[in-house]
């Protein structure tokens, strides 16, 4: 597995993996509890994983809808 995305924002994501899910891309997301168990105070980034295989092709799933957002 290979991390995709690293962040505090649970939009960006939830938005991420969706737009992953819709390409056929499976994704895990990392984290997720123990940053729920610390508190929720954003000391724990949660991550977005993908296999190595699927990494190139789920960065550019992302730039491209990340690109569709601003048009």
């Amino acid at each position: 597995m290979k991390e995709l995305l690293r962040s505090n924002n649970l939009v960006k994501l939830s938005w991420a993996q969706s737009m992953l899910q819709q390409s056929g891309i499976e994704s895990v997301w990392l984290d997720r509890h123990t940053s729920v168990m610390e508190g929720s105070i954003s000391a724990i980034e949660q991550r977005l994983v993908v296999a190595e295989e699927d990494y190139e092709a789920a960065k550019r799933c992302l730039q491209r809808a990340a690109q569709d957002l601003e048009h």
